[in-house]
């Protein structure tokens, strides 16, 4: 993320819940229910654009991936299971320093820098993810630029967001905030992307999506891919030809 992107207010407000990242039942409760459903959708993207056997319990060994505003590792670690040489980024570095020391606990190799995405060393990942990040910056246009540089040639993009509705404003942010289900101050519903419009940036940047798909409310799992885009959609894209 580079300079006029990263918001300073954002950044601290999810430095301050670093600590807290991994406990499943604490204020990153939501992204634990989510972690699943999204991993689930990597895989099932990154199998079809690279041909990949399903059945491979490390179909990316070989090849790199960039987790942008990985938070403390959540994401990144399961893909360092996968088999890929995993990069994080976040623009807390309390945040980077919780991943760390949790991945190393854990065995896991992966490089963490705190900070902004155009600082890291120049290099291209076949696999570029950013989830709940977009809406959470102060250049979109800017910062889906910036990813789109990091993507390799043959790579493949995953983005995730909250769709700007009535009913993400409704459940999203304030019943979900007033009843504790996220932090206070974690959302702002006029920063959320209709899918309409991350695909305009993502066209804007030389990227084409190939697929698209809601992220909706599961009784069962508490969260489920398919169905309405309502309240939040992923969103899986290439290099334009």
């Amino acid at each position: 993320m580079n300079a006029a992107t990263i918001k300073a207010d954002e950044a601290a407000h999810f430095g301050r819940l670093a600590a807290d990242w991994w406990d499943a039942k604490g204020s990153s409760a939501m992204l634990h229910k989510l972690n699943p459903v999204r991993l689930g959708y990597i895989r099932e993207q990154a199998d079809l654009h690279w041909q990949l056997d399903a059945r491979d319990r490390h179909p990316l060994v070989g090849r790199t991936a960039l987790d942008v505003g990985c938070g403390a590792g959540l994401l990144a670690e399961p893909l360092a299971r996968l088999g890929a040489k995993v990069t994080g980024v976040d623009a807390a570095p309390e945040n980077i320093a919780v991943a760390r020391d949790h991945a190393t606990g854990h065995g896991l190799a992966i490089d963490y820098f705190a900070g902004e995405l155009a600082s890291l060393p120049l290099a291209k990942f076949d696999l570029v993810t950013s989830m709940e990040v977009v809406e959470h910056v102060a250049d979109p246009a800017a910062f889906v630029t910036e990813l789109a540089t990091r993507l390799a040639p043959g790579g493949l993009m995953i983005l995730s967001t909250p769709n700007r509705t009535i009913a993400s404003k409704l459940l999203l942010v304030e019943a979900a905030e007033r009843l504790g289900a996220v932090p206070r101050g974690t959302h702002d519903w006029g920063q959320f992307l209709k899918p309409e419009e991350l695909g305009d940036l993502l066209k804007a940047a030389g990227l084409a999506v190939i697929d698209r798909t809601g992220l909706s409310p599961s009784a069962a799992t508490g969260f489920k891919l398919g169905g309405s885009e309502a309240l939040n959609y992923l969103v899986a894209a290439r290099h334009a030809e």
